[in-house]
């Protein structure tokens, strides 16, 4: 099958090919560029592989959640490619992409994406036989400082709230901390690798069906909040 991944939901921009077997990926670290960069990634992406964009069979995109703009973004895209193409999107969570960032062993995973406003976007996962993760817990909007997580002997943190809020998570998480990278992101070849099943399994929704995940609806703090008034 051939598909386009696309994860915007984070300073990440990534799009991700699916050709047959193979998978090739355009990743670059561009906070407020996304727009500029998604589709001449995708372009580049089907030239490599000597692919039209009619040559696609599905689009896959991370669904956040994220930044409201990197999201609203991502999943405008695959919505606007696959009605012009008329084919399926499968949506990701970007927590679970994120996840499969860590590295592969019997070890908890935190994947923590900094919220702004002093919150942060969690989940905690565990690693199947096959690779894949599945959630232990729930995906949620939290502070740092009243995270719960479930009892595990050890864990690997991925994302950029680790890089924000590291102090306050280490006292948080029960279980030693075998690895953690405050500067992983969700990217688009694992939103192919989870939406890939996806495509197989029947989940795959017309491109009106597609939503994103925000998990909160405030985008920003007031003047009050931020002490500015």
């Amino acid at each position: 099958m051939n598909f386009l991944a696309i994860e915007t939901s984070t300073e990440a921009c990534s799009v991700a090919l699916v050709h047959g077997d193979q998978v090739i990926e355009r990743s670059e670290i561009a906070p407020r560029r996304h727009a500029e960069l998604v589709l001449p990634m995708a372009d580049a992406l089907l030239a490599e592989a000597g692919l039209g964009r009619a040559a696609l069979q599905g689009i896959a995109v991370g669904r956040g959640p994220g930044a409201f703009t990197g999201v609203r973004l991502g999943i405008s895209l695959a919505q606007g490619m696959a009605m012009a193409l008329d084919v399926p999107v499968v949506t990701v969570s970007s927590l679970q992409a994120l996840a499969l960032e860590a590295p592969e062993d019997d070890a908890a995973i935190l994947s923590v994406t900094d919220a702004r406003m002093g919150e942060i976007y969690v989940a905690a996962w565990k690693r199947e036989t096959d690779g894949s993760v599945s959630l232990i817990d729930r995906e949620r909007v939290d502070t740092a400082a009243a995270l719960r997580v479930p009892d595990a002997a050890a864990w690997h943190v991925v994302g950029s709230g680790w890089a924000t809020y590291e102090a306050v998570l280490r006292e948080r998480l029960p279980g030693a901390i075998r690895s953690a990278d405050g500067l992983r992101y969700p990217q688009a070849r694992h939103v192919a690798e989870i939406a890939a099943k996806g495509f197989r399994e029947g989940a795959a929704v017309a491109p009106e069906l597609a939503l994103p995940v925000y998990l909160r609806d405030k985008v920003a703090l007031t003047l009050v909040e931020q002490g500015k008034a």
